[in-house]
């Protein structure tokens, strides 16, 4: 199979991981990757690391009779983008912004998105033409959180403390992201109020319809280029072992979500689709620790992820990847 693929937004960090990885997947052609601003130049000028590895060149042109369009647009872009410009009723979307996560926003010019998140709708995605892949806090949030609600035991308030390293906040500079404050620093952001969380009330509702309990979400910004390292507890009656069978059940025929049987560290994600949790009871708590790589498991990872389920793939085509604990 050679699936004919186009990028927009060809320039930043998500970009450029989904690039990475496409360039080495078996299946796939790259057909173009639009980018007003570099158009006409190596695509190492804005991914240094690509240089030896292709000899693509940004363009301002699109083809639209390619079978993938990635839309790698800041939030709200995408559905400008799609007004705009006009596709093949054959062409398949793929958007890595938040434009069409929420039921609210997911018909759009006769296209149905679903919400990508494979270990929650992969019977969906499977036949689904077009795909809102989920946000990276949300799929770390989420993954922690979706055996509780579908056991109907998400009962009282969810707390959340999620921390990301740099590159989820894209690849344009600002006053929190340069190296001189970011460096040797820590701080919270959108407290309670952060754009993830209707995403994560939604799929938890999916689960447990009667889900009403408010998901108290605290996000850092760490010192650190990439990955999310999240905690998540609530009240839960049971015991620990209880629990981690919970989660064992719940994930034990999925790709890439492994449940720990003990402590984890951010480094066993990174540079991988992984999502790996860990799961504690005490005092009557549950505490479910998730890691992911924000860019990979968080964004493209999982773009490509649902991409091989849209085409009939194995799930981890173009994904097998090694993560280093050093």
């Amino acid at each position: 199979m050679n699936i004919k693929i186009g990028i927009v937004g060809g320039s930043g960090y998500t970009a450029g991981e989904l690039l990475r990885l496409l360039i080495h997947h078996p299946n796939v052609e790259i057909d173009f990757v639009y980018s007003t601003t570099n158009a006409g130049k190596p695509l190492q000028v804005a991914h240094a690391d690509l240089v030896g590895d292709t000899d693509i060149l940004f363009t301002d042109k699109i083809n639209a009779e390619v079978d993938v369009l990635f839309l790698c647009l800041g939030h709200g872009r995408s559905r400008v983008f799609l007004e705009a410009n006009t596709f093949s009723d054959n062409t398949k979307v793929i958007d890595l912004g938040n434009d069409f996560r929420l039921l609210a926003d997911k018909e759009f010019q006769g296209r149905d998105f679903v919400y990508g998140l494979p270990e929650l709708n992969k019977a969906d995605i499977l036949k689904a033409d077009n795909i809102a892949n989920p946000g990276c806090f949300a799929t770390a949030i989420q993954l922690a959180m979706l055996p509780l609600a579908d056991a109907d035991k998400i009962n009282e308030a969810v707390h959340v403390n999620a921390t990301t390293g740099s590159t989820g906040a894209g690849v344009s500079p600002s006053a929190t992201t340069h190296f001189s404050w970011r460096d040797n620093n820590f701080s919270s952001y959108k407290v309670f109020s952060h754009q993830h969380l209707g995403e994560i009330n939604q799929s938890a509702k999916q689960l447990q319809p009667n889900h009403d309990q408010p998901v108290l979400f605290i996000p850092n910004r760490g010192n650190f280029s990439r990955g999310i390292y999240a905690t998540v507890y609530t009240k839960f009656e049971g015991t620990v072992e209880q629990a981690v069978k919970l989660y064992q059940d719940f994930y034990k025929e999925t790709a890439f979500t492994v449940i720990s049987e003990t402590p984890i560290a951010l480094k066993q994600v990174v540079n991988t689709n992984k999502c790996i949790i860990h799961v504690d009871v005490k005092d009557g708590m549950i505490l479910i620790t998730s890691v992911i790589d924000n860019l990979i498991k968080g964004a493209s990872g999982q773009a490509i992820h649902n991409m091989n389920l849209m085409f009939g793939l194995d799930e981890k085509t173009g994904l097998n990847l090694k993560s280093s604990a050093f």
